[in-house]
């Protein structure tokens, strides 16, 4: 599997916010999202592989039972399968952070799914080479579906502007979500503008009865790698 990265911090974001947990970030994605925070997994993809054994190696080195994949997209990392296999069999909890663009039977025990919405299309970004085939991947109904019946499951948007609200209510009634499974986070990657933008998210998810979605990483220490 290549890997950007392995990194003991505490979960930034969603109902697990706050908790210790190791990362094992994969490198690789089928989208190219415009605002994407972590551009080494996906517009110019960095790492080193490493075999299953030396990841599980890793995560044997610490007592946290809290483990996330996350990318890039590591549905998409051969070896996935086998690695959450692996992972069960040592009783920790399997966070997967995922886009929802395409399902394995992972063995999972929170389904962490942020859909993209058409604010992440990269219209200008690369010359706009991408923005067609990101476009055409970036919603998949049915994989939603699949993903969130195969174990408990969050749903994650990322907020650019009011506007975004229309999106997100079609996509959640599209998969007969439930509001107290989504969660709302504002687009950034700084404080100054979480904070900004967190503050008229809030009141949507007041009105809408969603969670708000802090981003405790960007907050406690900025736009950084391994955090």
């Amino acid at each position: 599997m290549k890997i950007a990265e392995l990194f003991h911090s505490i979960q930034g974001e969603g109902v697990l916010a706050g908790v210790p947990s190791l990362f094992v970030r994969t490198s690789g994605c089928n989208l190219r999202c415009r605002w994407c925070d972590t551009p080494y997994t996906s517009w110019e993809p960095e790492g080193e592989e490493m075999s299953i054994a030396e990841i599980m190696a890793w995560v044997e080195g610490f007592a946290t039972r809290f483990v996330v994949l996350t990318g890039g997209e590591p549905m998409i990392a051969p070896g996935v399968i086998e690695l959450t296999k692996r992972l069960r069999a040592l009783d920790r909890h399997i966070t997967i952070e995922t886009a929802g663009t395409v399902f394995a039977p992972v063995a999972c025990d929170l389904m962490s799914i942020s859909p993209k919405l058409a604010n992440s299309t990269p219209h200008e970004r690369a010359g706009g080479r991408w923005a067609r085939k990101h476009d055409k991947l970036r919603l998949q109904p049915d994989v939603l579906c699949q993903l969130m019946e195969l174990c408990e499951y969050q749903l994650k948007f990322v907020v650019s502007a009011p506007e975004d609200l229309d999106e997100i209510r079609t996509i959640i009634a599209g998969v007969s979500a439930e509001p107290d499974h989504v969660l709302l986070m504002p687009e950034g990657t700084t404080p100054d503008t979480l904070r900004e933008r967190g503050r008229w998210l809030a009141e949507i998810c007041k009105t809408e009865g969603f969670r708000y979605g802090p981003r405790l990483q960007i907050e406690l220490w900025g736009d950084r790698r391994g955090v």
